[in-house]
């Protein structure tokens, strides 16, 4: 295709695009302005009623041509708008998440280094999307309250508290792990990778216990079983270990 073709063509779907967009003010006027009533009076009991409206929103909206250009040209309550799919994608996000970590189930059919990973990533994700969620709610907590969108989900008490107690079940699936490893061989013939495995063990299970702020009694216990596997030296200091109350 020649330049000059390509610029043609090029000025062709720009005017097809100008063309459908100056239709879409013409003839969806009534169509906009209901979408604007809806956004300005609906109100929400819970951020679901907040998802659902978005995706419903979403799905309305992409009937335009071209959302931005055409919007512009109604009254379209656009901060109130932005805010209500904020909250919706924030809140998904966290929710995806809580999803994917509470159901995660170890599959003993792989080998232990690989499990360990996928339980490190999920740990590290868990720990991302709370920090996030600290400076989102630091951020947009005022707004949300001033457009009336719930912000129960943003608290402690809320999915915060879910995700956490799932990185406890997580903490207790690495060391049945680790203590699966360990016992294929004593304690006396241990190679150094399983001395590493004990040194991962250990950081892991601080990490999860500082970040739910607790562990419950039957991960301390599998915790305490590998404690009593290793030696002092090995950690050259107890201080990893007296993070964590012993059962």
């Amino acid at each position: 295709m020649s330049v000059h073709s390509s610029i043609v063509g090029e000025i062709q779907n720009r005017s097809t695009h100008l063309l459908a967009i100056k239709a879409d003010i013409e003839t969806k006027g009534d169509f906009i302005n209901g979408l604007i009533e809806k956004v300005l009076t609906t109100s929400f009991m819970d951020i679901e009623d907040v998802l659902t409206f978005a995706d419903w929103l979403d799905g309305e909206l992409s009937s335009l041509a071209d959302e931005s250009a055409v919007l512009k040209h109604f009254k379209w309550p656009e901060r109130k708008a932005d805010v209500i799919r904020e909250a919706a994608v924030e809140y998904r996000s966290l929710k995806l998440l809580e999803n994917e970590i509470s159901s995660y189930k170890d599959d003993y059919s792989i080998p232990c280094g690989s499990a360990l990973k996928k339980m490190a990533v999920l740990l590290n994700k868990s720990e991302g999307g709370i920090q996030r969620l600290d400076k989102l709610r630091n951020a947009v907590m005022r707004c949300y309250q001033d457009w009336k969108i719930p912000t129960d989900w943003m608290l402690d008490s809320g999915i915060v508290s879910k995700i956490k107690k799932a990185s406890v079940n997580l903490a207790k699936m690495y060391m049945n792990r680790v203590k699966m490893e360990l016992e294929m061989s004593p304690c006396a013939d241990r190679d150094p990778s399983q001395e590493s495995l004990l040194r991962q063990g250990v950081h892991f299970v601080c990490r999860a216990h500082q970040f739910a702020g607790g562990l419950d009694s039957e991960t301390l216990c599998a915790f305490e079983e590998i404690r009593q596997c290793v030696p002092g030296h090995l950690l050259g200091s107890r201080e990893l270990f007296a993070a964590i109350p012993s059962t």
